[in-house]
């Protein structure tokens, strides 16, 4: 693959809305194609969980050749050829870099999590137990991307765990309307019995005080999960290091809208747009 080549998503992806941009022109030009292979990775097998009406037999089924695609080119074995356009890209890569296979396989434990849930009308029923999933569907591609940057230190991987937790729980309370709506809950028992709301609080059109004081809550923990591992961001140096100041800064943006919506993200998705990149370059730059 050509580095400097335009990346081309998959057409599974293309509908997909994206907060951050992938393999942008601030990632390191020979890091570009390895990014976009994991990005596409993880999409992919998301879209296996999530997309269309497959039944959640299906789907586990599905996520089960998958994984046995990955641990096929991983021992340098042919692929089944069902998803060539994830594996061709991707077997260079986990040879060229040494990616570390268990990162990607917990990526895939987290969306069969989510089909078991989804499919089993299950709650999260403590927030403890929801971070523990945020340690399959979210860290994993934090810890890969400082992999490729070369950054192994116990506190940059702490930190990157702090940031894309982070991010995961900015998604999962920007996204109240559209996952109440397709029966998928984050929001856990547990708060919801320390708020005093129920989950049809949320498939309403109309102002709830105690939901909204039940999103400003989480947002707040989220903000501060995200600042307390931000300094990592000024760490990493070169473009990778303003790409993740980048990041950071588009999750913390998330939030401030999310607030100026009165936390009411049940009636409204916020989502960053054009007018955001200039706020977001200023901040970035005072990160430094």
């Amino acid at each position: 693959m050509n580095p400097s080549a335009p990346l081309q998503p998959p057409p599974q992806a293309i509908t997909h809305y994206e907060n951050f941009p992938v393999a942008s022109w601030l990632c390191p030009p020979h890091l570009r194609p390895a990014i976009a292979a994991i990005y596409w990775f993880a999409r992919t097998a998301d879209d296996l969980a999530d997309e269309g009406d497959a039944l959640a037999n299906v789907r586990l089924e599905a996520l089960s050749a998958y994984k046995n695609d990955l641990l096929a080119i991983a021992e340098h074995e042919a692929h089944s050829g069902r998803w060539p356009k994830v594996f061709e890209p991707l077997a260079p890569v986990l040879r060229d870099f040494s990616l570390p296979v268990p990162l990607l396989t917990r990526l895939l434990a987290a969306f069969e999590q989510d089909v078991r849930y989804t499919s089993e009308g299950r709650r999260y029923q403590t927030d403890t137990e929801l971070l523990d999933y945020c340690t399959r569907s979210a860290n994993p591609v934090g810890r890969l991307l400082l992999h490729l940057y070369g950054v192994n230190d116990a506190v940059s991987l702490a930190q990157s765990d702090e940031i894309c937790s982070a991010l995961q729980l900015i998604n999962f309370w920007q996204d109240v309307k559209v996952d109440a709506a397709r029966a998928r809950w984050y929001v856990t028992a547990q708060a919801l019995d320390q708020f005093g709301v129920t989950e049809a609080d949320f498939l309403k059109d109309q102002a709830c005080p105690d939901a909204s004081l039940l999103i400003a809550a989480y947002a707040h923990k989220a903000r501060a999960l995200m600042l307390s591992g931000a300094s990592l961001a000024c760490r990493i140096p070169g473009r990778a290091g303003w790409e993740l100041r980048l990041v950071v800064q588009g999750g913390l943006r998330i939030l401030d809208k999310i607030e100026a919506l009165n936390f009411e993200t049940w009636r409204v998705r916020p989502k960053l747009g054009l007018m955001d990149f200039p706020v977001l370059l200023w901040r970035a730059w005072r990160m430094g």
